[in-house]
């Protein structure tokens, strides 16, 4: 028999780099010798902060680039990469360097962010708690899943890609623990997109998908 289910909390502490960035070419140096937790930080860290629960854009370099930068085209194409299509955040770091000197390549005079709006690089430190909630079968999912908080959806489903040798959700990894009894439900849960919901549109659909398939 599987282990319980334990429910953990989190909140992330952004940590300094030091490192600013005032054009494509600084942002373009800079990011291609950041420690991959910074990447992280600025494509997923934003989403524990309330102000950015419906971000206008999907990660910190696209809203710099159209904000500071005023290159609406350039934001677009950033705004556009999914972390969770490529491998690892190494890939991720390849193909936003790509974009950026497919983009210096065009410009003959790229643009300055003014003094006061550099980009500034931080990284992210996770800080857990466990909220002493445990689930012994996986029906109880469906009981506790409305009561989440953000940090839960975001520890459970979105930081454990990165933490989890497979690549994939908590709740898939304990629910893959009973052998292939709750196949259709894991498929149901590999279906949804992480990177383009807020964390309360995913805890709705979690909580959605969890009570339709054990019964309301």
């Amino acid at each position: 028999m599987p282990e319980p289910f334990a429910v953990k909390d989190c909140a992330l502490i952004a940590i300094a780099t030091g490192r600013h960035a005032r054009n494509l070419r600084e942002l373009a140096g800079y990011l291609s010798e950041v420690p991959l937790g910074s990447i992280y930080h600025h494509f997923w860290g934003g989403r524990l902060h309330t102000q950015f629960d419906e971000p206008e854009f999907q990660n910190d370099f696209a809203g710099w680039v159209r904000h500071a930068l005023h290159d609406e085209a350039l934001s677009e194409r950033l705004g556009m990469l999914d972390p969770t299509r490529v491998s690892d955040l190494e890939a991720l770091r390849v193909e936003l360097l790509d974009i950026l000197d497919e983009s210096l390549n065009s410009l003959e005079n790229p643009p300055w962010a003014q003094a006061d709006q550099p980009f500034s690089f931080v990284r992210s430190q996770l800080v857990i708690f466990d909220t002493q909630h445990r689930i012994a079968e996986p029906a109880g999912l469906k009981d506790i899943a409305p009561g989440f908080t953000v940090g839960t959806i975001f520890y459970h489903f979105i930081d454990a890609r990165r933490r989890r040798p497979e690549g994939i959700d908590d709740f898939r990894g304990w629910l893959l623990d009973f052998g292939e009894e709750y196949k259709s439900l894991i498929d149901q849960l590999a279906a949804i997109d992480p990177y383009f919901r807020s964390l309360a549109e995913l805890k709705d659909r979690l909580s959605t998908v969890f009570q339709t398939y054990f019964g309301g």
